[in-house]
């Protein structure tokens, strides 16, 4: 029997993340872990426990007493949020990772998800269908911290036989959290502006290309790859992982034809500097052939679905 414990469960990931595999696997083999306070110990429907990732000791023994079998680790400072808090950011995003792969190569743990990102390539990287293997050159905190855990986990899986899996998200859309401080948010943001105003400022310039995903497409690809047999699992760095390419003006016009009066207006920020190091592009074809990925979101079916259900009241 599964039992999984999901850390960073309250971000935009986890929170999706938690619903889908609870309604998978069953409310009591799913506990949901943050360093939150809740006011009781339910989340979503299931058990909510209140963690420190960077408490080695805690985590360690919660996953060892509870018997855990899988790990998703999803606890990180994100993009723009670790450019101002460069120390934090690489110490928690690097120390939370070795606890969980030492637990599992202790013999602790039979699994792993660990998420990196596009933030691991860098200005040297080609910008256009970025191929899984290529230069990487990040010029972030989040995205040297996102390199290095890449080649920490390659190397438990070949050292120590860890059974870690991974996939470079590219930005990442949903309706149901509020955007964590990213340099892609804008794409979620826009939608709240969009129905609330009409008006939307945004920090990038129009024509920023960057590779996105809408979060249903991103949750059933992280749930893929951990239930694809471990010989079908041929890269253990991380998967490359494609959606939608988009841009600024291309995502407003979109919307555009839903709210006729919406209009973009821009005012460039530090985010910009980061955005223009990333891809336009993502090539994913090795995880089509290694475990038969396939996107179902366009740009055109994932704004209706934004329209539809953000919900405004919570900005």
């Amino acid at each position: 029997m599964k039992k999984i414990l999901i850390i960073g469960a309250c971000g935009q990931i986890g929170t999706e993340l938690v619903l889908e595999l609870r309604k998978r696997f069953g409310n009591e083999n799913v506990i949901a872990a943050d360093i939150h306070d809740m006011e009781n110990s339910q989340f979503l429907g299931g058990e909510y426990v209140k963690m420190d990732v960077l408490n080695q000791e805690q985590v360690r023994t919660y996953v060892i007493d509870n018997k855990i079998t899988e790990v998703y680790l999803l606890a990180a400072l994100l993009s723009a949020t670790a450019e101002k808090n460069p120390d934090f950011a690489w110490k928690l995003n690097m120390e939370g990772l070795f606890t969980i792969l030492d637990l599992a190569k202790d013999g602790y743990l039979e699994k792993i998800f660990w998420p990196s990102s596009i933030a691991v390539f860098g200005p040297t990287t080609p910008k256009d269908l970025t191929p899984q293997y290529t230069i990487m050159e990040p010029s972030t905190v989040y995205g040297i911290s996102k390199q290095a855990g890449e080649r920490w986990c390659e190397y438990y899986f070949n050292k120590h036989g860890v059974d870690v899996r991974s996939i470079r998200y590219p930005g990442l859309i949903s309706h149901t959290s509020l955007p964590g401080g990213g340099t892609t948010d804008y794409a979620v943001d826009i939608f709240y502006h969009a129905k609330k105003t009409e008006k939307y400022t945004c920090f990038l310039s129009e024509n920023t290309g960057l590779p996105m995903m809408f979060m249903e497409d991103a949750i059933r690809a992280t749930i893929e790859l951990m239930e694809a047999p471990a010989e079908n699992v041929k890269i253990r760095s991380s998967y490359n992982l494609s959606g939608i390419s988009l841009t600024p003006k291309t995502l407003s016009a979109e919307i555009k034809k839903h709210i006729p009066n919406f209009e973009i207006s821009y005012q460039i920020d530090f985010r910009q500097k980061i955005a223009d190091s990333w891809p336009n592009s993502i090539d994913d074809s090795v995880a089509k052939k290694d475990w038969n990925w396939q996107e179902e979101f366009t740009m055109q079916k994932m704004v209706l679905e934004m329209l539809s259900h953000v919900d405004i009241s919570k900005i």
